[in-house]
């Protein structure tokens, strides 16, 4: 009796063969995109980012860098191990971002019916991180004139602006223009903290400074030579996306 042995597709031509199915399928609409004059694809829409360059302020009044440097240095002051959240361009950092899509929300749904929601659910409200950010440093240096002599938070001492800072954290503290004041606070908190780790391309993190002290390799292209070398430190210096003077290749 003859018999058949039925060999099961490998991986690659499993692969392959969907590849084919999708190709084939998509063929058709791209041709006739294709003939009628229109890419099926957004021109340029690969290109990397564009580097940020210091110098100037494209969303914050003086006012609120001021207000905003004085919190950066506070969450993330400088130590032996690395600078502080101002001079890393964490402010601006988040300029650059609060005067494109995350400032205006522009790639979330902000319809409404906007109701309370859990601690898990995050921000529910109907203001872009733009205008949480104008209403939450106004009503920050409202607070602190009317409680602290008249000055605005940019003028108190760190331990005045630490013990601030926990008070608006632990939601102690009632800030006009119903700014949720511990909500206020986990966005400062979350948008120092990116432009501390960010890639420097996106104006914080100046001089990889995070990464060096973590010892993060970046956006380096091959890490095969190291993959095995468990809990051994990374030995070269970190890399932007934007490449690095200090590249080094194996």
């Amino acid at each position: 009796m003859e018999t058949h042995c039925l060999k099961r597709p490998t991986r690659r031509q499993f692969l392959s063969s969907v590849a084919f199915t999708v190709l084939a399928g998509s063929a058709a609409p791209v041709l006739a995109r294709s003939i009628s004059g229109s890419l099926p694809w957004e021109a340029r829409s690969a290109d990397p980012p564009v580097q940020v360059k210091p110098g100037g302020w494209l969303f914050f009044t003086p006012e609120e860098v001021q207000t905003m440097e004085a919190v950066a240095d506070r969450l993330i002051p400088a130590d032996g191990l690395s600078i502080g959240g101002k001079e890393a361009g964490c402010v601006v950092y988040l300029d650059r971002q609060l005067m494109g899509s995350y400032g205006a929300s522009s790639r979330l749904y902000t319809k409404g019916p906007f109701m309370p929601g859990l601690p898990t659910q995050g921000y529910q409200a109907p203001d872009t991180p733009a205008q949480r950010y104008r209403k939450g440093l106004a009503a920050l240096n409202a607070w602190t004139r009317e409680n602290k002599g008249g000055k605005r938070f940019a003028e108190l001492g760190p331990d005045d602006q630490d013990a601030v800072l926990k008070d608006l954290e632990a939601g102690k503290i009632t800030l006009a223009d119903k700014v949720d004041a511990r909500s206020f606070f986990n966005l400062m908190l979350a948008n120092v903290m990116e432009g501390f780790f960010a890639d420097p391309i996106y104006g914080g993190n100046k001089d990889m400074a995070s990464w060096k002290m973590l010892g993060f390799p970046g956006a380096r292209y091959d890490y095969r030579d190291h993959v095995t070398k468990h809990n051994q430190p990374y030995p070269l210096p970190p890399v932007s996306i934007a490449g690095s003077t200090e590249w080094m290749t194996r």
